[in-house]
């Protein structure tokens, strides 16, 4: 069963290049070509910074009850088929926890931090 995921995408990252301020940037173009690919049950979302300036471009996987993901080293021009192969491999996972095999190889080596799930009410912590 599929559950709906928001793929939030750095639009203010630079991946690194030196540009004009008024040039288009790399994040803005890889949200551009995702929000185009991305099936109905990714929802993207153009956020302005992930803070991860030094790993651009760069994006986030979120679902309530899941864990969530922050990937960096990203390319607008080589990765939007597998980022959409991820988010959807992650739609469908119970937890967010995708099997290694079935992870795209840059969402195996691309990954800048794992979230634990949010609760929905705060719970004590283990002693």
């Amino acid at each position: 069963m599929t559950t709906p995921v928001t793929l939030h995408v750095c639009t203010t990252c630079r991946a690194g290049e030196p540009l004009a301020e008024d040039a288009v940037r790399p994040g803005a173009r890889l949200y551009d070509a995702l929000r185009l690919a991305a099936p109905e049950m990714v929802r993207v979302v153009p956020v302005e910074c992930l803070s991860a300036c030094d790993h651009g471009c760069n994006i986030a996987l979120t679902t309530p009850g899941k864990w969530s993901y922050v990937y960096g080293r990203l390319s607008p021009d080589e990765h939007v088929s597998d980022i959409i192969a991820g988010a959807v491999a992650y739609s469908a996972s119970a937890d967010g926890l995708v099997p290694w095999r079935y992870r795209p190889v840059i969402f195996r080596k691309q990954s800048l931090a794992r979230i634990p799930p949010i609760l929905s009410a705060p719970e004590e912590a283990p002693e």
